[in-house]
């Protein structure tokens, strides 16, 4: 097991244990990298499969970050030494990271994420499948793909579409950060607890008297004992904007429409919408039609076949060159200027639009996700 996760195991008063799964990259923010997906999901397959194993819990190191995101870098350098192809280590990874997703969410025990801080790509991955999500007053969840040419993934195509009204498509085509209270309400949290109630929440867990079949209603006892009471919670974004981000949305039939319709919203004065606003027009033209494409085609899809989907999609980004070029312009030089392949939304050829949903592969490597 690689040193970046720490794997231990609680024992409950009775009933069976606790495995407990700690993300270690704490300087890089518990970002996600090959090796952490590999022993992620060989730790939770054999729990999965342990019988004195009652539920899994999975938290990080430092107060920072849950996860924010994936390993980008590593990303950039194989896409530099493969240009204009799919870069095999792209493909390993990204296949690697949505069957960690994939197994999280179909997980056959009580699953718990305390995602605190920064959730961002990759760490919304690890946190929107598990049976009980854990966010705190410090959360900050975003799916930031535009500004870097890639695409919300990690199974953003079946849960984006799900959220209420068009918040989904918005959050995706912005890639706006929002709270504690904004993620339970596009149900990508379920509960709010304290910042510093970690230990009180293990504690809790340690203490408990399990009975096999009825697991999962306990923990959701626990947490929701557990709870901040509702007035501590942070104030939400999207319940306010909702009604507007679905009124200039509902009737948009293409990507140009969505975001012109976006650019061109009243921001009220409001900073965090302001800030959305920013975020969509500074980001790739490319990037936009994905979310737009795969926020249709995800809400007819299942999850599996948004995994599958979403593997082409993430290799045709790496293998165009526009992922590579807003990696090089956000984290690489630094210099925020990306020179993204097609100066608007509106001059994005239907044919490259398409090759982004066509595989590459006579077999698809997630084809046993569907079996």
């Amino acid at each position: 097991m690689t040193n970046k996760l720490i794997v231990k195991r609680i024992p409950a008063a009775s009933g069976g244990d606790i495995g407990v799964v700690t993300l270690n990259k704490p300087k890089a923010l518990n970002a996600l990298d090959l090796d952490m997906a590999k022993g992620l999901f060989e730790q939770l397959s054999d729990w999965q499969h342990d019988d004195s194993i009652a539920l899994v819990l999975l938290n990080s190191e430092g107060d920072k970050a849950f996860c924010a995101g994936g390993d980008i870098v590593s990303m950039y350098q194989a896409m530099q030494a493969q240009q204009h192809q799919v870069p095999d280590f792209l493909a390993d990874f990204f296949a690697r990271e949505y069957e960690l997703d994939h197994l999280i969410h179909r997980y056959a025990k009580p699953i718990a994420v305390w995602g605190g801080g920064i959730v961002m790509g990759g760490g919304i991955g690890l946190l929107a499948g598990a049976s009980h999500r854990i966010l705190t007053p410090s959360s900050r969840l975003a799916m930031p793909e535009i500004t870097i040419g890639l695409y919300p993934d990690v199974g953003a195509s079946y849960f984006l579409p799900r959220a209420p009204g068009k918040t989904g498509l918005f959050l995706g085509l912005t890639g706006a950060s929002v709270n504690a209270t904004d993620g339970v309400y596009v149900g990508l949290g379920d509960y709010v607890l304290a910042d510093d109630g970690f230990d009180a929440f293990c504690d809790a867990l340690e203490s408990q008297h399990w009975v096999a079949g009825d697991i999962h209603n306990q923990l959701t006892a626990l947490c929701t004992q557990q709870e901040l009471d509702k007035p501590k919670w942070p104030a939400g974004k999207l319940l306010h904007w909702q009604p507007v981000i679905d009124e200039i949305l509902v009737n948009c039939s293409s990507a140009s429409e969505a975001v012109n319709a976006i650019l061109n919203c009243d921001d009220q004065s409001d900073h965090w919408f302001s800030r959305a606003k920013q975020g969509l027009e500074a980001g790739s033209p490319i990037t936009m039609h994905l979310v737009w494409e795969q926020c249709i085609r995800g809400a007819e899809l299942s999850l599996e076949a948004c995994f599958q989907m979403e593997l082409i999609m993430s290799c045709r980004c790496g293998e165009s060159g526009e992922f590579a070029e807003g990696v090089r312009a956000l984290l690489i030089d630094k210099d925020k200027q990306p020179k993204w392949l097609y100066s608007s939304v509106d001059d994005v050829p239907q044919d490259v639009i398409s090759q982004h949903f066509t595989s590459p592969w006579s077999t698809h490597p997630l084809a046993r996700l569907g079996a």
